[in-house]
């Protein structure tokens, strides 16, 4: 048959028009597929696990040596030994998230002394010749009628030690306390990259408001800025109690409502903070909207008032011992948590607050 030709019932294809033949790909050599053990072989053949050593039911307490409130119970993740969070000095209020060591094999040597070289260098003392003071205060003049009003108290600048050398001995304290703790020393709030922003601490976002900081409170508290930069430091000593941890001892007398310090540290979001195990996380700034609340994270940076203990409301004794209180204010539109004096102060008395000012979640129960 003639290409231009077709036979009855077929269709006849134009002459121009080639026919591709559909072709497959090459075929390699096909390995032999892998034959896997059922899970009941493995299990038939595999020898069991003797577990006697690990069991845990009877760990006790290696201060107490009782073995009771098994939730209390924490275990150390390289020796296995049990401690009550009550019996460890200083007392832990919160088990710790992620790996936890005893004191033994935690394996803190003791921080080195520092010489005032050192110190002057770790707190970045600035030299100032002027004797005066920026915030030296000016007598005003009356001016209008006598009006009478209920007095408002004024916040107090406090008075540094004098003597040169126990100054360097309150810094010193302070110095050993944050380097033990890996903290760096700052005096003001800090923002870094992936917590909150600076934009984000804004009084006008509180809910309810917030109280204003006098102007004539503002100058106090930058006159004792002003005072820390140049060395003369409130007359605070960092001590290490046995129960309590490091704590703070006034190491002068301070009068009722004077400025103690200014609660510093990483500013972040609460809830990027839900799960921190960090004992000294503070309130800036309670919102409306909660995911923009915000706290005060003293983990990394922080200053003197990291260490100030806080007291067990739970208890009248407890209540007794407070003599500084915290407060928020509303300073040039910013959040800022300060800490003042609630009475007269006496040498060597320690310094005690509420943790619990605006919340009360924080477990304090446990608090000598």
């Amino acid at each position: 048959m003639s290409p231009s030709m077709a036979s009855p019932g077929q269709k006849s294809l134009p002459i121009n028009v080639s026919v591709r033949k559909r072709t497959e790909a090459p075929r390699w050599p096909s390995k032999p597929a892998k034959k896997y053990r059922s899970m009941t072989d493995i299990m038939a053949r595999s020898k069991y696990a003797v577990i006697g050593s690990e069991d845990y039911s009877d760990v006790h307490c290696e201060e107490c040596g009782n073995g009771d409130r098994e939730n209390e119970l924490l275990l150390c993740d390289k020796c296995d030994r049990g401690f009550h969070m009550s019996c460890l000095r200083p007392i832990v209020v919160r088990v710790p998230i992620g790996s936890w060591l005893c004191s033994k094999c935690s394996g803190q040597g003791r921080v080195k002394s520092f010489s005032q070289t050192k110190i002057i260098d770790f707190f970045r003392i600035q030299k100032c010749t002027d004797t005066g003071g920026e915030y030296s205060r000016k007598r005003r003049r009356r001016t209008g009628s006598i009006v009478l009003q209920k007095k408002r108290r004024r916040l107090l600048p406090f008075t540094p030690t004098e003597d040169p050398s126990q100054r360097l001995k309150q810094m010193r304290s302070l110095a050993t306390a944050l380097t033990a703790l890996g903290m760096e020393f700052s005096d003001e709030l800090t923002y870094f990259h992936g917590m909150a922003p600076r934009s984000a601490n804004r009084s006008n976002f509180e809910n309810g408001g917030m109280q204003v900081l006098s102007k004539e409170d503002v100058e106090t508290i930058e006159q004792c800025r002003v005072m820390c930069k140049r060395g003369e430091c409130p007359p605070l000593i960092v001590v290490f109690d046995s129960c309590e941890g490091y704590t703070v001892e006034a190491d002068g007398p301070i009068k009722d409502m004077t400025f103690i310090t200014e609660y510093t540290g990483d500013v972040d979001y609460i809830k990027n903070r839900e799960s921190d195990d960090c004992d000294s996380l503070m309130t800036l700034l309670l919102a409306t909207d909660p995911s923009d609340s915000l706290v005060i994270c003293p983990d990394k940076r922080g200053n003197i008032a990291r260490f100030i203990s806080g007291i067990n409301n739970h208890t009248v004794e407890g209540k007794k011992k407070q003599n500084v209180k915290c407060v928020r204010y509303s300073v040039n539109g910013e959040c800022r948590v300060l800490l003042v004096a609630t009475r007269d102060i006496a040498k060597g008395e320690r310094l005690y607050y509420d943790y619990n000012g605006y919340e009360h979640e924080y477990p304090t129960h446990h608090f000598v």
